[in-house]
C-alpha cells in the first residue's frame, strides 16, 4: 500500500522516480490516491530540496537510473537468463537467418546457438560475435556502426543502413525494461530506434527479459513493437504480470529452469 503522510509520500515518490521512472503527475496521483494538486506540491518541494528535477508533466531523478554495463548485467539472474536462452535457441531451425540484439540474455542465447547447423546470424553485439566467431556451421554478419561501450554494441545510422539490406526469420531483442503498453524501455534513443528497425526486418520478434524487468521503466525512451510479438521470461513472472501482456495480444512464454528442461520444455500462455 502507498504510504500515508506527506513526508512518507515524498520519500516514496523519490524512490519510484529513482528505481522505476514513475514520476508523472497523473501516474503518481493514481498510485497514491491523492489529487494532482497534492502531487504537484510534493514535486515542487522535492525539486526545491534538490532531490528531483522537474519535467513537463512530472519530474525525474537527478541521478537518473545510471545504466548498468554489460559486464555488470551478465551475472544478474543467471539461471533465469540461461533458461530463457535455452528456450529461445530451441525455436531456431536449420537454414534460418536470425538477428541478435546486444545484451546479456541475448548473449546467453548466442552461446546456446554454438551447436546450431546451417545458420546465419547477424548481430550488433560484441558478446554474440565472441560466442560465434569460431563456429564453422554458423555464418556471422556484424552490423557495424558507432561503438557504444556501456552496452558493448553498435548503434547509429551505419547500423541502420546495414539493416535495410537484410531480412530475417527471427529477431531476439534485449530490454532494460518492458511493459505491455509501451514496449521496450532503454537508456538511449539510438537503441530504441534500432530495436524498432530490427523488429520490422524479421518475421518473428522475441523479447528476452527475466521477470524483474517486466513492468519496469527505468528510463524515458521506448521502442514500440509490432503486433504478435513474443515475450520470453522466466517462472518468476506472476500471473498478474503475464496477464498484462496477454491482454494486449502478446504471447508470453515462461521458460522453466534449465535443470528441468526437456527438448521443448516451457510454459506458454
Amino acid at each position: 500500500m502507498p504510504p500515508n503522510g506527506s513526508q512518507a509520500r515524498r520519500e516514496e515518490i523519490l524512490h519510484l522516480a529513482t528505481t522505476t521512472g514513475l514520476a508523472s503527475v497523473e501516474e503518481l496521483s493514481q498510485h497514491f490516491g491523492v489529487t494532482a494538486s497534492t502531487i504537484r506540491r510534493d514535486l515542487a518541494r522535492l525539486t526545491a530540496d534538490g532531490r528531483l528535477a522537474r519535467t513537463y508533466g512530472g519530474a525525474m531523478a537527478l541521478t537518473a537510473h545510471p545504466e548498468a554495463s554489460l559486464r555488470q548485467r551478465t551475472g544478474e539472474a543467471y539461471p533465469q537468463k540461461r533458461a530463457i536462452a535455452r528456450w529461445a535457441a530451441a525455436q531456431v531451425q536449420p537454414g534460418e537467418s536470425v538477428l541478435l540484439d546486444a545484451g546479456s540474455t541475448v548473449g546467453a542465447l548466442a552461446h546456446e546457438l554454438r551447436t546450431a547447423e546451417d545458420l546465419t546470424v547477424a548481430t550488433t553485439g560484441l558478446t554474440a560475435l565472441h560466442e560465434l566467431a569460431d563456429v564453422e556451421t554458423v555464418h556471422v554478419e556484424c552490423l557495424g556502426g558507432t561503438w557504444r561501450p556501456v552496452s558493448q554494441a553498435f548503434v547509429g545510422p551505419l547500423t541502420e543502413a546495414a539493416l535495410e539490406r537484410l531480412t530475417f526469420d527471427r529477431v531476439f531483442l534485449s530490454a532494460d525494461g518492458v511493459t505491455a503498453d509501451n514496449g521496450i524501455c532503454e537508456a538511449d534513443l539510438r537503441q530504441t530506434r534500432l530495436k524498432e528497425l530490427m523488429a520490422r526486418r524479421a518475421a518473428h520478434t522475441y523479447v528476452l527479459a527475466h521477470a524483474e524487468k517486466l513492468g519496469r521503466a527505468p528510463f524515458h525512451t521506448w521502442a514500440a513493437l509490432p503486433s504478435g510479438w513474443t515475450l520470453v521470461t522466466d517462472e518468476g513472472a506472476s500471473p498478474a504480470q503475464v496477464a498484462e501482456f496477454t491482454e494486449r495480444g502478446v504471447r508470453v512464454v515462461r521458460a522453466e529452469p534449465v535443470e528441468e528442461l526437456g527438448a521443448e520444455s516451457a510454459v506458454a500462455r
